[in-house]
């Protein structure tokens, strides 16, 4: 039996629902979004009510009311077992509370340590508005002091004090401070930042697994925003590092920087390159890019001065040096 040549049109019945046409389909977006770090910013920014602190804070109370009249009426049980073994699981639970009260003494101290850097940068903006030397000699001591001891910036304050003695006014004062004590800090920051956007945009680029670019992105942006309140002496505890991650992703989400714009890769792709990509590469630059929005905004929280002398790292700048070439062969 031959084949029959051409064309097998099947015919459809009359009550039969009309074929599905390609002007029906979802349209599939163009430009990629950094779905990643938007859930990021979203999940870290949002703001919890007051009855759900309230609710938590009672939930967590009563958790820890259990656990210790667990752990009593454990030991208390072994004591009336044996006197080794009731001794032994108390020396336990003392060294239990004894290091819970010293991490709560570092998350105390901690807390401290960004306290005192807000201080001196609300102070710094007193003292430019305000044009008095005397309170911005106050200021730069505090800084040599929040710096005393630090490596890094040791020979940025011993620069500072050779030249302050030439200072006869706030601004060129502070502007001295900038220069010498803050110069290597904000080359070291910058460092952390680009190094952080790049680990975003790989692991989204090449890593397929579900979930996982949303977990790149939350750890890498909490170390990096970590790291750069330690170079600028804000050292934080596990509190203090969310509570600052809460503040610099709140205020991007709040001033509309987290939205993607045409724009923020143009130092990378140009034109409709960016279209020509695959979808999992577009979206590696996006979130990487995202990511150096979120290191310039912690810079900026965490710098006790102001940016007034030197400039404000560009966004566009770091992102074009920590992810140009990163995809050259894509």
């Amino acid at each position: 039996m031959s084949r029959p040549k051409g064309p097998v049109v099947i015919e459809l019945d009359e009550g039969a629902a009309e074929a599905p046409t390609p002007d029906l389909a979802v349209p599939v977006p163009d430009t990629p979004q950094g779905e990643a770090m938007q859930r990021v910013a979203r999940l870290a920014s949002g703001r919890r009510s007051r009855f759900g602190r309230v609710f938590w804070g009672a939930v967590t109370a009563f958790l820890g009311l259990i656990v210790s009249v667990a752990i009593w009426d454990f030991v208390a049980a072994l004591f009336q077992r044996n006197a080794t073994l009731g001794t032994f699981a108390l020396g336990l639970a003392a060294l239990i509370v004894l290091f819970a009260v010293v991490f709560a003494m570092r998350e105390l101290a901690a807390l401290a340590r960004l306290r005192r850097v807000d201080r001196i940068r609300q102070a710094a903006e007193e003292a430019r508005s305000g044009g008095t030397l005397a309170s911005a000699r106050a200021v730069t001591d505090k800084l040599q002091s929040l710096y005393q001891g630090k490596a890094e910036a040791a020979w940025g304050v011993d620069a500072f004090r050779g030249k302050a003695d030439n200072a006869f006014d706030a601004e060129t004062l502070l502007d001295l401070a900038e220069m010498h004590i803050l110069a290597p800090c904000d080359a070291a920051a910058r460092a952390e930042v680009e190094a952080a956007a790049r680990q975003v945009a790989t692991v989204t680029a090449l890593v397929p697994l579900a979930l996982a670019d949303l977990l790149a992105a939350l750890l890498a942006n909490l170390r990096m925003i970590r790291r750069v309140a330690e170079i600028y002496g804000g050292r934080g505890g596990m509190l203090g590092n969310w509570r600052l991650t809460r503040s610099v992703l709140t205020h991007l989400v709040a001033t509309g920087a987290m939205a993607v714009g045409d724009d923020m890769l143009e130092p990378l792709v140009g034109g409709g390159l960016l279209s020509k990509l695959s979808r999992r590469f577009g979206e590696g630059l996006v979130n990487g890019a995202l990511t150096a929005r979120v290191g310039v905004a912690a810079m900026e929280v965490c710098r006790p001065l102001p940016f007034s002398h030197a400039q404000r790292p560009p966004v566009r700048q770091i992102i074009k040096r920590a992810l140009a070439g990163l995809f050259a062969k894509a």
